[in-house]
C-alpha cells in the first residue's frame, strides 16, 4: 500500500465512522494517453470534492457529477470518458461521455456509493430490544439501544422503536415525532399503547404515525419473534416510501436539493458539468458560470460576450 492509498484509506475510513456518505472511485481500465491509471482511486464527497486522482480536470468534470447521481441513487456506475463533441451514452449501470478537451485516449471509472447504514434508535436493554440489535445487524442496520431520557433523533435516522417496558417512553416517542422519523414504534399491549399515545404532547396528526403494538401482526411471543415482526413492518413501511408517488400539493424538488444534483452546460465547451461550489466557476452578470475544467473558465474569462447566452 503507497503512503496516498494508505491515507485515502485512513480518510473512508474516518468517513465511515462519522457516518458520512462518500463515493469511492476507481479507475479500472486507462487508455493511453491519459494521465490516470487502472487502480488509481480517489473519494469524492457530496460537495463534489474529490480527494485523490482518478484523471485530469476534464475527467473531474465527469466524475463529479455523476458521483453526485450515485449518491442520490444509491446504485453504483461504471463512468467511460473518451474524447469526442459533447454526448452521453447511458444503459442499464453505465454511461459513456464525450468530451471535446479531452486530449485523446479513454478512461473508465468506477464509482461506488458509501452510504452510511440506515440509523435505528431502540429504546430500552429490554430481551426484545436485545433481539432487535441482533437482528438489525443482519440486514443491514445500525441499531443503537439507548436511554429514553437522553433520545435525540435524528430525521435522517430510519426509525425510534421503544421496546423499555414503560421506562421513558413519552420523551423518546415526542422526540422522534417532532424531529420526523419516518418509522415510529412502541411494543406494547393494545391497551397499554393507546394510553401511552393519549398521554404524548402532539397532536393528533403525529401521535397516528406511532405503529402500537409494534410489528406485523405474524403470531410472535418469543423477543426473536416479535423483533422480527417489528422489523419486517419497517422493512415494509421502508419500501412504501421508496415507491410511493409523490403528493399533489408537492412542489416539484429544486435543482440541488437531495436526489436531484444540480448541473448546467459549460458555455465554452457544451459538457454537461455538476452545479457545485466545488467545479471551476466564475461570476458573470450577477450569476455564476461552471466549467467542465479551468481551461475552459479561462477562456470564458478573456471573452465573456462570445460564450455568453443571447438573450
Amino acid at each position: 500500500m503507497t503512503p496516498a492509498t494508505g491515507s485515502l484509506t485512513a480518510r473512508a475510513n474516518d468517513l465511515a465512522s462519522r457516518r458520512e456518505p462518500f463515493v469511492h472511485a476507481t479507475v479500472v481500465r486507462a487508455q493511453r494517453p491519459t494521465s490516470a491509471h487502472a487502480g488509481d482511486t480517489a473519494l469524492v464527497l457530496p460537495s463534489g470534492e474529490i480527494q485523490g486522482f482518478v484523471g485530469g480536470n476534464c475527467v473531474e468534470s465527469s466524475v463529479r457529477e455523476y458521483s453526485r447521481q450515485v449518491l442520490a441513487s444509491e446504485e453504483p456506475l461504471l463512468l467511460r470518458v473518451v474524447p469526442g463533441e459533447p454526448s452521453r451514452s447511458v444503459e442499464e449501470g453505465a454511461v459513456e461521455v464525450s468530451n471535446p478537451c479531452l486530449s485523446g485516449g479513454a478512461i473508465e471509472i468506477f464509482l461506488q456509493p458509501r452510504i452510511p447504514a440506515p440509523r435505528v434508535l431502540v429504546v430500552g436493554t429490554t430481551p426484545v430490544a436485545q433481539a432487535l440489535e441482533t437482528l438489525g445487524a443482519g440486514i443491514g442496520l445500525a441499531v443503537e439501544l439507548i436511554d429514553g431520557d437522553s433520545a435525540e433523533p435524528r430525521t435522517d435516522d430510519a426509525a425510534l422503536i421503544v421496546a423499555s417496558h414503560g421506562k421513558a417512553e413519552e420523551a423518546a416517542l415526542e422526540a422522534a415525532l417532532r424531529a420526523g422519523v419516518p418509522y415510529v414504534a412502541l411494543v406494547a399491549s393494545e391497551s397499554r399503547g393507546a394510553a401511552v399515545l393519549d398521554s404524548l404532547d402532539v397532536d393528533d396528526a403525529l401521535r397516528a404515525r406511532v405503529f402500537t403494538p409494534a410489528g406485523l401482526r405474524l403470531g410472535a411471543r418469543t423477543p426473536g419473534e416479535i423483533a422480527l415482526s417489528i422489523l419486517a413492518q419497517l422493512v415494509q413501511e421502508r419500501a412504501k416510501a421508496r415507491h410511493a408517488p409523490p403528493h399533489p400539493a408537492e412542489a416539484p424538488a429544486a435543482p440541488g436539493s437531495a436526489g436531484t444534483p444540480a448541473t448546467t452546460i459549460d458555455p465554452v465547451c457544451g459538457m454537461t458539468v455538476a452545479a457545485a461550489e466545488t467545479s471551476p466557476h466564475l461570476e458573470h452578470d450577477g450569476a455564476a458560470v461552471y466549467f467542465c475544467s479551468p481551461g475552459c473558465r479561462a477562456a470564458f474569462h478573456k471573452d465573456p460576450e462570445h460564450y455568453a447566452p443571447t438573450p
